[in-house]
């Protein structure tokens, strides 16, 4: 019996080895999936404002909802910058613009119907790809831009999307009043 245990075949680590490694080989392969798939998310170009490095842009930009207009949300390229939609055809919202100049012309007030917001204020212009809106009253201003294709009949309920956090920006003063 003795002989038995002193010539014992060693059990190999292998088995114990390959139980700690599996984990973390399939780990490995999720993060590697996780960033191919990543790599084909398309990003829209969107020019940072000029005051995107504002402390409220950022806030604003982390309460963006992941739908706006029916479309979801894609990486956009700049500092301040948020887009939903597909690269030629996207909903694009930049924070840190120039604020409009006092006016009450093309202003519009948008009643978002979200208890304790408000209404907001933008200044609207349109040309042959869409609308863009540009807030009132808040500094730094926030733009928004919808194309036409997907803003049909009711482009301002995109700005009705990113209400709450645009809200992140106090108003200051009102232009459509």
């Amino acid at each position: 019996m003795l002989t038995s245990l002193l010539h014992r075949p060693r059990r190999s680590a292998r088995p114990v080895r390959s139980r700690v490694l599996r984990p973390v080989a399939a780990a490995l392969a999720l993060v590697a999936g996780a960033a191919a798939l990543a790599a084909c998310t398309p990003t829209i170009d969107v020019p940072a404002g000029v005051d995107a490095a504002e402390p409220v842009c950022a806030k604003v930009v982390l309460m963006l909802p992941d739908e706006v207009g029916g479309q979801d949300k894609v990486r956009a390229s700049s500092q301040a910058t948020a887009a939903w939609g597909e690269p030629g055809r996207a909903i694009t919202l930049r924070c840190g613009v120039e604020p409009p100049a006092p006016t009450t012309q093309d202003c519009q007030s948008v009643d978002p119907g979200i208890a304790g917001l408000g209404t907001f204020d933008w200044i609207t212009s349109q040309d042959d790809n869409g609308w863009t809106f540009t807030t009132y009253g808040r500094e730094p201003a926030v733009a928004v831009q919808v194309p036409t294709e997907l803003g049909g009949s009711q482009p301002t309920a995109s700005l009705i999307d990113v209400a709450r956090a645009v809200a992140e920006i106090p108003t200051t003063s009102h232009a459509c009043r």
